[in-house]
């Protein structure tokens, strides 16, 4: 009993270890998933790789081609057209909750949180942006303190972990994305659910607008239209 459930750990471990390389496009769209280097890089046996790549099969992150193996996924438009509507509604009601139930304290951390994240659209950091702008999703999230909520941006919010921060490639999305931020924040500062709620949905349905953008970009240029790119993992990860 005790080793079955060491091995249940160990394959959940995994799949997290390998949903943070998706996020942090170690592991980019469209990569193969070669076991044998991921065993090696791991330190694991091929079981408890196979289990975790099931949990992210299911979850959307991974595919499974037959005769082929195992790729991370790729979202078209139509996926990004059909999720962030979705997201926008979900996040809206989440940033609703939050401000019905912020505290002094709550507020505080948002502060702090705020304060870096201008610091880095100043800087025009996409990465450390991107990273901020996380950090406050989940904050409000929390927030929200609402369970089922919750679990629902969690599993939306894997799958668009699959675009990554391709919105903030726009020109101008970086600066643009921290006034949404600093608007939804006087919202919650105001504690007006309608206003935090509104101003949140706004903010999804733009991150969509400027990758509706960025894929007019790559058509003008002949691009396939497609939001993310991917290439072939082997040996190692690039």
């Amino acid at each position: 009993m005790a080793a079955r459930i060491i091995q249940k750990i160990l394959y959940q471990e995994v799949a997290d270890r390998l949903r943070g390389m998706i996020q942090t496009g170690e592991l980019q769209s469209g990569a193969w998933i070669d076991e044998v280097h991921l065993t090696a890089v791991l330190g694991i046996s091929r079981t408890p790789l196979r289990e975790a790549l099931k949990v992210l099969v299911a979850e959307g992150l991974l595919r499974l081609e037959p005769r082929r193996g195992c790729f991370v996924n790729e979202l078209s438009a139509r996926d990004l057209e059909n999720i962030f509507p979705l997201m926008a509604l979900l996040e809206g009601r989440c940033a609703y909750e939050a401000a019905s139930k912020v505290t002094p304290a709550d507020l505080q951390r948002l502060e702090t949180l705020h304060r870096d994240l201008r610091h880095f659209a100043e800087l025009d950091s996409i990465d450390d942006y991107y990273a901020a702008n996380a950090r406050i999703h989940e904050a409000i999230q929390k927030m929200a303190d609402n369970p089922w909520l919750s679990d629902l941006i969690d599993n939306l919010r894997q799958v668009l972990s699959l675009s990554r921060h391709r919105s903030l490639m726009y020109p101008g999305r970086v600066r643009e994305s921290c006034a949404e931020h600093l608007a939804i924040f006087a919202a919650l500062k105001a504690r007006d659910p309608e206003g935090a709620d509104a101003i949140t949905r706004k903010h999804l349905m733009r991150q969509l607008d400027a990758l509706r953008a960025l894929a007019r970009q790559d058509n003008a240029a002949g691009s396939p239209d497609q939001p993310v790119s991917g290439h072939v993992l082997s040996g190692a990860s690039s």
